[in-house]
């Protein structure tokens, strides 16, 4: 069972601005990145579902963050269809993120209450999106469907659209600028952001501080717009 609401957890996705991505196939490296995150400020966090046994991967990550970081908002995205959706919904995931809109799966979050957020990547599936019940829609791939023209041309003719592009995203003043200032309601960031070199070396006091600057990065950018 999620350790969130859907009300909350939507709440903190708008409220931070930012959704940190990653995959690690090690659960114990996985709960470092899941602390540096915690410190830093960045309380919802997308495990991908990649790699062998990437669910049991989760399902450590989720017994951890209860019994350590009890903060955290974790969620899974790389989901495809609703049979592992929910697999991982009965591990605790909160929310629910795919490449991809799946039918089947936002009916399947709609009754469980779990936050679906679909790649979508036209006006068209964004409306489908709406219809079966998705409250935030991932622009997929964010850069190659349009970039942040995408976001503000899609918002003109329906202003309630809540976007989050993932995939083009960097964790520079100029980057978030450009998605934020085209109306985009939140942002996933991944390899931009959880730097491979600094997870391998161990470096995590350094990756919460270079996450912890993009947060204050993105509240700035927000105030002052």
């Amino acid at each position: 069972m999620a350790l969130f609401s859907r009300l909350e957890t939507l709440s903190a996705m708008k409220r931070i601005g930012l959704t940190v991505v990653f995959y690690h196939p090690e659960a114990d490296v996985g709960k470092r990145i899941v602390a540096a995150c915690s410190e830093a400020g960045a309380g919802v966090i997308e495990f991908t579902n990649r790699g062998d046994r990437a669910a049991h991967v989760f399902s450590e990550l989720d017994a951890y963050r209860r019994n350590e970081r009890p903060d955290v908002i974790l969620g899974v995205g790389s989901i495809i269809d609703a049979p592992t959706a929910a697999l991982y919904i009965n591990d605790g995931a909160d929310f629910v993120v795919g490449p991809v809109l799946d039918e089947d799966t936002a009916l399947l979050c709609n009754a469980r209450k779990i936050p679906y957020c679909p790649g979508c990547g036209s006006a068209t599936e964004i409306h489908r999106a709406h219809r079966l019940g998705v409250e935030i829609c991932k622009v997929f791939p964010g850069a190659q469907v349009g970039g942040p023209a995408f976001i503000k041309a899609v918002r003109g003719p329906m202003p309630w659209a809540e976007l989050m592009p993932t995939g083009g995203v960097d964790p520079t003043e100029e980057s978030l600028s450009a998605w934020f200032g085209a109306g985009a309601a939140c942002v996933g960031i991944g390899g931009n952001l959880i730097d491979a070199r600094m997870v391998s070396q161990g470096r995590f006091e350094e990756l919460a501080k270079r996450i912890r600057q993009t947060v204050e990065l993105i509240s700035r950018i927000r105030n002052s717009s």
